[in-house]
């Protein structure tokens, strides 16, 4: 006789674990399918070991400018093996605590390769064994890998992935970059202050598109003040990797050809979602260029089948896909008569993004352009970072924060910031447009000093001409 569950959640990363953990809580007999490590990508080989990566990376930058701080440093330097070892034992740690939350929550746990059979089966085929699981309601959490270039796929010696630049076999000392998305950026970030000489090539007009405007031209500014080269409208026609190193050939804006040697090839150009061979054209479940379709209450369009996360619809970001499966639990709950659940449609519009370079970037909602192409009449206020006595005090006087409002109604429509942990600021913009505050109650509302907050106050007051310290 099968096993039989209530849920079971195929793939165990940020969406999947979060998912079983709150439909355990909800009282329903739970297990989780994972072929790899509970965590799934983001915590084993993404989001955290490349912020420990990151975070050696900005004390080593610091170290190096200790005398800005009236402090002496001699004879520094970087062991990147050490680096990569913490960043792995980081990972290590919080993949056994994802391991104790399944027991605490007194969760299945079936490891091995997951198929959809249809009919509420699952079969799971492990290393020695295969078993078929039955379960009322399936959610496939199987999240996405990095895109491969079709003329140089990655091999783990000279042509990276992300997962290969996070346990890298040498330190690069002529890194090309391709891509400049969030990962892209802050690969090139890391290895750029680990004293690489690192080339960033962008195929759009400017690096970390889908930011503000704003936001993307102070960054490029920044990184090649930093001493990075940043090729935006170019692309990469060939790569040849050798023993020794790279030759690439990269397609400039004006159309012209320029070749280059470098060390290593990071390529980030985008992710690939994981939906082969997990049985889903079999049970013909809608897919849209490879990526699950679902509802707002992350359903398919076959009975009994979910999906979250990475597998799904943009934006791909660890956050989204817990907050998908906390929204998809508690919705399953609902449909096996629960009564006491109120499940929530996901509203994109309210999910940050963060990257971890050096200055950070972050953002909520609409660019200042998005806006405007929506038919908004517009009210944008902007302040820099050299206007704050806290970013002052901190040496960190580089950057700005930027709100967007609707002319009109003085609804919070976006909030773009970048500079010194504009990563944790987000958050009071994000709880801002949750609860659609206007123009009005941000004006209203006291922040603390000496803090980097009193920014977002000044970019608000910005916007409607009452900024009080420029």
């Amino acid at each position: 006789m099968p096993d039989t569950y209530d849920l079971i959640v195929l793939g165990s990363g940020p969406g999947g674990y979060v998912a079983a953990i709150r439909a355990a809580q909800l009282g329903l007999k739970t297990a989780i399918v994972e072929r790899e490590q509970l965590g799934g990508i983001c915590l084993n080989w993404g989001c955290i070991p490349t912020k420990a990566l990151l975070r050696s990376a900005e004390i080593f930058h610091y170290m190096q400018h200790a005398k800005d701080y009236g402090l002496a440093a001699e004879k520094i330097s970087a062991d990147l093996e050490a680096v990569v070892k913490r960043s792995r034992g980081v990972a290590k740690q919080l993949n056994q605590g994802v391991t104790h939350l399944m027991k605490k929550n007194k969760i299945t746990v079936h490891m091995g390769e997951g198929k959809l059979l249809g009919g509420g089966k699952l079969e799971v085929k492990g290393d020695k064994s295969s078993e078929t699981l039955t379960a009322k309601h399936i959610l496939v959490a199987t999240g996405a890998r990095a895109r491969d270039l079709p003329f140089a796929k990655a091999d783990g010696k000279r042509i990276w992935t992300y997962r290969h630049a996070m346990t890298p076999p040498e330190m690069p000392n002529k890194l090309l970059v391709i891509g400049s998305g969030a990962i892209g950026i802050e690969f090139a970030s890391f290895y750029n202050d680990m004293g690489a000489e690192v080339t960033v090539v962008e195929m759009l007009d400017r690096i970390v598109p889908v930011e503000d405007a704003d936001v993307s031209a102070f960054l490029e500014k920044s990184l090649k003040k930093q001493g990075m080269t940043i090729m935006t409208g170019a692309g990469v026609d060939k790569i040849e990797a050798g023993a020794s190193g790279v030759k690439a050939s990269i397609k400039g804006k004006d159309g012209k050809v320029v070749q280059g040697d470098f060390s290593h090839v990071i390529v980030a150009i985008g992710i690939v979602p994981n939906t082969e061979a997990i049985g889903l054209e079999a049970l013909e479940v809608a897919t849209e260029k490879g990526h699950i379709k679902t509802d707002g209450l992350c359903r398919t369009n076959v009975e009994g089948v979910w999906a979250i996360g990475d597998v799904t619809a943009p934006p791909w970001l660890a956050h989204k896909a817990s907050h998908e499966g906390v929204i998809a639990a508690e919705a399953i709950a609902q449909a096996l008569g629960n009564k006491d659940v109120h499940p929530h449609e996901m509203d994109v519009r309210n999910i940050p993004g963060c990257t971890y370079c050096h200055p950070q970037v972050a953002s909520v909602g609409l660019t200042e352009a998005k806006a405007k192409e929506a038919g908004y009449t517009v009210k944008a206020g902007t302040f820099p970072f050299i206007g704050n006595g806290k970013a002052i005090a901190l040496g960190e006087a580089e950057g700005f924060i930027k709100t967007v409002f609707d002319a009109r109604t003085g609804e919070l429509l976006g909030a773009h910031m970048i500079g010194a942990e504009v990563t944790e600021l987000i958050q009071g913009y994000t709880i801002g447009k949750t609860l659609e505050t206007t123009e009005q109650e941000l004006i209203q509302t006291v922040f603390p000093h000496p803090t980097l907050s009193e920014m977002m106050h000044e970019s608000v007051l910005a916007a409607y001409g009452r900024v009080l310290h420029m």
